[in-house]
């Protein structure tokens, strides 16, 4: 009998490569025009990345019993937002980089103009998929969903954190200003993941989705504390991007704020955070729980 943790790999393994399957479909190919721009999305999105958002999506999914082919639209969906944050996030009117997943991002690939639409391109496919595909089973819980992927997306998410991130260089931040940020910038979408792949099953009770959702927020803040640590002690090469770049801008980090070892262990508490969360969900957790520990474990 395999051991949970050579379990838990192929699991990983299995839906990371059924998800890049299904961005490989859902994606337009990059020789129907404009070809230029629609072979620019694919390189932003395809073959790279850990796919964190997505396996939080399948394993909420899971969970609730959702079908595998509404988790593909969920998980594509999340993942595309993901992808045209990045490459916004990438260009030099904001983080100035130059190394994504390893390769040149795409304003460098490309230009910038191109990159300025492949983010808009995606963040419209991610809709266009939600509403398109099935994703839930009544249009009511469709609805809800495209809320709340607009939701984590929007001002009062993603774009609003990057708008605090952009805004905080070279300040001082508490720990409850920083954690404000990153609920935003990192953990509004990651808490969207396993909220959307949840209501791609079957309903759950209140308590039992505000236990999930408390799960989701240790975990999205984990996520960006373990960044903030390897940021400070990993590698380029490991990381796939421009290591220390946080610091050489001036950003404030948990690692900035706490240290080094404060920070570690403000994840491994999170962490714990996360697991309790899921108590009374039973065998169906498990998978949920393994993110939780492969989230604050990981090297890159």
């Amino acid at each position: 009998m395999a051991s949970p943790t050579a379990d838990f790999a192929a699991w990983t393994g299995a839906v990371q490569a059924r998800v890049e399957a299904a961005l490989e479909r859902f994606l337009p190919s990059g020789s129907h025009a404009p070809a230029r721009l629609h072979g620019a999305m694919r390189y932003a999105v395809l073959g790279g990345g850990k796919r964190v958002r997505p396996l939080l999506a399948f394993a909420a999914g899971e969970a609730t019993g959702a079908d595998a082919s509404r988790l593909d639209v969920v998980a594509c969906a999340v993942e595309l937002i993901h992808a045209y944050s990045l490459v916004h996030d990438d260009l030099p009117c904001m983080d100035d980089d130059v190394l994504r997943r390893g390769k040149p991002t795409v304003h460098v690939e490309y230009d910038e103009a191109t990159a300025l639409l492949v983010g808009d391109a995606l963040q419209s496919l991610a809709f266009e998929l939600l509403v398109g595909h099935g994703a839930a089973r009544d249009a009511a819980t469709q609805l809800d969903m495209v809320r709340t992927l607009a939701t984590a997306a929007g001002s009062r998410g993603m774009a609003g954190g990057q708008a605090i991130d952009l805004e905080s260089v070279g300040k001082q931040l508490t720990v409850p200003e920083l954690e404000l940020m990153h609920i935003h910038k990192t953990g509004a979408l990651i808490r969207a993941a396993v909220r959307l792949g949840a209501q791609a099953g079957d309903p759950l009770s209140p308590e039992r989705f505000e236990r999930l959702d408390r799960y989701a927020k240790c975990v999205g803040l984990a996520f960006q504390v373990v960044d903030d640590v390897l940021d400070a002690e990993a590698s380029t090469a490991t990381l796939g991007k421009t290591a220390g770049k946080d610091a050489a801008q001036g950003k404030p980090t948990y690692v900035s704020i706490l240290g080094l070892e404060r920070s570690k262990e403000l994840a491994d508490q999170l962490r714990r955070e996360a697991h309790a969360a899921l108590e009374g969900f039973g065998a169906c957790s498990g998978r949920l729980a393994g993110l939780a520990d492969f989230i604050v474990l990981r090297k890159f």
